[in-house]
């Protein structure tokens, strides 16, 4: 979708002050002339979303958290809150999604809580940049069949489903099965310890865990990476973006993070995307597709990036994988069930209360207790209804495991 030459692209950016937001914003800086700021969020960060409107002037602004929403008022002043129109909570967020004056929006909120307004952007015929793979874990056919109805453009920005969908072609468009795919590759770095002895892993520290070797993202999304859930995730999320059975996506190990994600196709052909492990490459490529601009990443050199290693990730080490690939076989209510718990679970273990080893024995045992109890989610309130008794289930879980 090409915008007119004296138009620029006008964006609602969810998430501003988070990884996926500040990598956004620092791409419209670099192309003034392309992109204009119509709407930011954040969910309680108030002082950081005054910089970010002192430097955008956005018409709207939403914060999820209603008391940061006040901090914010008063943040503002006078002047500049004749000029802005304040939101708050999970409905700002939908308002913002939905804004007539609005042509994409930056899906950039973590977790569960981006569901609503991911869906509401979809439903409104948005273009969708997609960095929440929990709305398609919790909610992947409710939102498939919700963008196929509204015409919405879903442009996935996680490094290895925006490889994915680089590798298929510029005529692709996800929901639909790739032709002459034999599979598609979904590459992990491994994490912080692809190497340690397994008997260490149990009791890593939060330090340890958040210390990865190649990308710098948020704390919840490094932990899941050193625990792998991020690729389990990333796996359903693959099923429902590119319409194909859960046999037909691997996962392999590549330590370097070059390697982003490969296509295999039926001809014996690969394709894969390279880059440097920096989320403004994808982001890039969704903001400009099917055009390209530059991203601000630094490029491969090519004479010192050496060898590229590709190994199977261990089952034993990543339990979680075995979890997902349960989770694909019994249905979308099992997603959202291991999904919820590994949130909560995560929380814990930054928190303290459990160790490393824990998580993932907190996401089977409630997915074990909950299994068959749901029909598959045929609407948003079914999603929230699973997603809140498997959250209260984990923290009854957690309660009884927790660290003295």
């Amino acid at each position: 979708m090409k915008k007119p030459a004296d138009r620029p692209q006008r964006l609602a950016i969810l998430g501003a002050t988070g990884s996926i937001g500040s990598s956004t914003l620092d791409i419209v800086r670099r192309h003034p002339e392309r992109f204009r700021v119509i709407a930011l969020s954040a969910n309680r960060d108030a002082e950081g979303l005054l910089k970010l409107v002192e430097e955008f002037h956005p018409k709207v602004v939403c914060l999820a958290d209603s008391g940061a929403a006040e901090a914010f008022r008063k943040y503002l002043g006078t002047r500049l809150h004749k000029e802005i129109f304040i939101v708050s909570g999970s409905a700002g967020l939908e308002e913002l999604a939905q804004l007539s004056d609005v042509d994409t929006v930056v899906a950039g909120i973590v977790g569960v809580a981006g569901l609503p307004s991911v869906l509401a952007a979809a439903r409104a015929g948005k273009r969708v940049l997609l960095a929440n793979k929990e709305a398609m874990v919790c909610a992947g056919s409710l939102l498939v069949d919700t963008a196929v109805h509204s015409g919405a453009t879903i442009l996935p920005i996680d490094s290895e489903h925006n490889a994915i969908f680089q590798a298929l072609g510029s005529q692709y468009r996800c929901f639909n099965r790739p032709e002459h795919v034999r599979r598609v590759l979904l590459t992990a770095s491994g994490g912080p310890f692809r190497e340690w002895p397994l008997e260490s892993i149990r009791s890593a520290t939060v330090a340890q865990a958040l210390k990865h070797p190649n990308w710098t993202m948020g704390k919840k999304i490094t932990v899941d990476s050193a625990t792998m859930a991020n690729k389990g995730l990333e796996w359903i999320e693959a099923h429902w973006l590119f319409a194909l059975a859960p046999q037909e996506i691997q996962i392999v190990v590549h330590p370097e993070s070059i390697v982003h994600s490969m296509v295999e196709f039926s001809d014996a052909s690969t394709i894969a995307q390279l880059g440097p492990p920096d989320m403004r490459t994808p982001i890039a490529n969704a903001l400009a597709w099917p055009d390209r601009i530059e991203s601000g990443s630094n490029y491969l050199d090519w004479a010192t990036v050496g060898s590229l290693r590709f190994e199977p990730p261990d089952p034993v080490r990543f339990p979680a994988l075995r979890l997902a690939a349960n989770c694909l076989e019994s249905g979308q209510a099992a997603s959202n069930i291991f999904n919820a718990a590994n949130e909560q679970a995560v929380d814990a273990f930054l928190e303290g209360r459990i160790c490393f080893g824990q998580i993932q024995d907190g996401v089977e045992a409630v997915l074990d207790a909950l299994e068959g109890r749901f029909p598959e989610p045929g609407s948003l309130d079914d999603v929230v209804q699973i997603d809140r008794e498997a959250r209260t289930m984990t923290s009854h879980w957690i309660s009884m495991n927790e660290q003295s």
